[in-house]
């Protein structure tokens, strides 16, 4: 039994942590429903796993403390009610809903319920060659990535804490944990490619063991605090309250920046920059635990704490939804209002199903148990009904189930933005690209543009329009990748002049992945030299980075004569509703738009009368 002065396992209620849930949970929220508006948004799951860390270990040690012992058939038990039950009712009601909308959301579906149910999401998505940053088949189930790893915590941890922790003195305990936590993000560190080239980060942010330091901060604030007592006497002199409430106030604002500032893919990220966002979570936790707090009390406002309660069924149920809203409204424009439109009915739906499920599932569960929960419902319901509730619940859960089995059975195997990407990639592979013979440029100079004097270098557009492409300009070379960024595009051109493959016109079809910056296009330029033309692709996708990007490409082919601009984002407007469903790829039809902008642009490049000085800059002063 616990004692009269200890809270009951599960029971610990720290004012004010259910708003750091919620500037958690908001943060992602924003990240998925609004791509490139809160492009660190990402982050907020590194503050749940502080925030798991801390209360999991606090609980366990103070019922050890309690107690003089851990029943880990008790925890588990009071884990599987406060995550199973929410858990089950998305997969059911989203695999339903799926099967009705149809598609890409169909693809992997299968993959990704094992990976749910068995807690192994992160790993699987992994083995699949998934991507948490890419959009061109977006899972489903992505975000349950973050719970997979937390639950393979929460089996893992507490045998750790029965069966060395608490056996070994306090000093030993936070060396332990600050060992692992340091380990785990070095290992991040270390994951990345050492000369900081873009990477996919995916394999080091789905890892546990890349990902464990947010729990393993967590866990180490806990030990700290707890053989002190929460807001025990080591934290009532008033330097102590001070320094904390002030720490507190700045990590809460540095972890706010760092949501605006942070991209997904940058290096900065894994090496350092989730640890710093774990250890300013620990710090803001401690400085709700000063008696007295007034940081504790403005973070434990009502709307903050309606949030931060309910923000489990909140991080569950957005993603889903929104990739569902998302494959229902293809035709739906994505940038600009269209895309907060989508968003927030994304949103919207996010809300009604978390809220119902928190009041009418979630908490009764949590606190009475399946058996407890189910005489309740019996003994409220008029006895008269209670055969026909009984029945009609049975029902609906069969009919929920039996449509998830035939969703999982109707999986197409790969996605239409897919199927476009590998049939560019199978025209490129298969075409003889042979080295090119040396251009006489003084003799083509008011000869067509043909395909063996170009070279485009692009991402996975340029491989859907690869087929059309080729018919259009054969012997053209294409270098395309999925998931390539501008930021790469000097490290190809630079092995193309190393080995003498740069042709008289580039093509550059990259932006859709990432921002980038006027210095990336001037070293582009500076690489293919003054002799040779240069053609620049703007994009069409709902990304936040993607007005940004296509002004600064404007831009940039009006400063200079041989740059030119393929418009291929105002070409395709009319026709959206003939790409894939992502809006950013597309079959036949849209490639023959896109070849047409690039056909366009080259054509005017070679109508302009040769330079008169190849060593005099005609362009204009750069504005960006």
């Amino acid at each position: 039994m616990t004692s009269p002065t200890s809270p009951r396992p599960e029971s610990l209620r720290v004012p004010g942590l259910d708003g750091i849930r919620a500037l958690a949970v908001t943060t992602v929220i924003v990240f998925h429903l609004l791509p490139g508006t809160l492009v660190g948004g990402y982050l907020g799951v590194d503050i749940f796993f502080v925030v798991s860390g801390f209360l999991i270990t606090t609980l366990l040690l103070r019922e050890r403390a309690a107690t003089g012992r851990i029943s880990l058939r008790g925890f588990w038990v009071r884990r599987a009610r406060r995550l199973l039950p929410a858990l089950a009712l998305l997969l059911l009601v989203c695999c339903t809903a799926a099967l009705v909308v149809g598609g890409d959301v169909l693809v992997g579906l299968g993959t990704q319920v094992v990976g749910a149910v068995t807690f192994s999401s992160n790993w699987l998505f992994i083995a699949a060659g998934s991507s948490y940053f890419g959009e061109t088949v977006p899972e489903l189930f992505r975000n349950l990535w973050s719970l997979a790893v937390e639950e393979q915590f929460y089996l893992v941890w507490p045998l750790l804490v029965v069966v060395l922790l608490v056996r070994i003195p306090r000093p030993a305990r936070l060396a332990l944990i600050a060992a692992v936590a340091i380990a785990s993000a070095v290992w991040m560190g270390l994951s990345v490619p050492a000369d900081g080239a873009t990477f996919d980060p995916t394999r080091v942010y789905y890892g546990t063991d890349t990902h464990a330091f947010g729990l393993a901060v967590g866990a180490f604030l806990a030990v700290l605090l707890v053989g002190r007592g929460l807001g025990g006497s080591g934290l009532t002199s008033r330097a102590a309250r001070w320094t904390l409430g002030l720490g507190g106030s700045l990590s809460i604002a540095a972890l706010l920046a760092l949501a605006v500032v942070l991209p997904g893919d940058s290096v900065l990220a894994y090496r350092g920059g989730l640890a710093l966002v774990s250890v300013l979570s620990a710090i803001a936790i401690a400085a709700l635990l000063v008696p007295g707090s007034t940081f504790a009390r403005v973070l434990d406002v009502a709307p903050l704490r309606w949030i931060g309660l309910r923000s489990y069924g909140l991080y569950l149920w957005h993603w889903p939804v929104f990739v569902l809203v998302g494959a229902a409204l293809p035709t739906w424009p994505r940038d600009g209002l269209g895309a907060a439109g989508v968003g927030g009915i994304a949103l919207a739906i996010t809300v009604v199903a978390a809220t119902p499920s928190y009041r009418f599932l979630e908490q009764p569960l949590r606190r009475h148990g399946f058996r407890g929960t189910a005489r309740a419902i019996l003994d409220a319901a008029p006895r008269s009904r209670r055969a026909f509730g009984a029945s009609a619940g049975m029902l609906v859960a069969t009919a929920l189930a039996g449509a998830s089995v035939f969703a999982l059975a109707a999986d197409p195997g790969r996605g239409e933005a897919q199927a476009y990407i590998e049939a560019g990639q199978e025209a490129i592979d298969e075409a003889a690209q042979p080295a090119p013979a040396p251009v006489d440029e003084e003799a083509t100079a008011d000869a067509v543009t043909t395909g063996d004097e170009i070279l485009a270098i692009g991402d996975s557009v340029l491989l859907a329009a690869a087929p059309a492409l080729q018919a259009e300009y054969p012997g053209i070379t294409i270098d395309a990748a999925v998931s390539r960024q501008m930021s790469t595009a000097p490290g190809v051109l630079e092995s193309y002049a190393a080995a003498g493959g740069l042709r008289p016109v580039v093509v550059i079809a990259l932006g859709t992945n990432g921002p980038f910056d006027g210095a990336t296009l001037e070293q582009v330029r500076s690489l293919i030299g003054p002799t040779r033309e240069l053609v620049v692709v703007n994009t069409q996708a709902p990304r936040g980075w993607v007005p940004g990007n296509n002004d600064r490409l404007s831009s940039f082919a009006l400063v200079y004569r041989n740059v030119e601009l393929a418009n291929w984002h105002d070409a395709i407007q009319p026709h959206l509703h003939e790409m894939a469903r992502d809006q950013v790829h597309f079959g036949p039809f849209g490639a023959g738009i896109f070849t047409a902008t690039v056909h366009d642009a080259v054509d005017r490049l070679a109508a302009l009368p040769p330079l008169r000085d190849e060593s005099t800059s005609l362009s204009l002063p750069t504005p960006f």
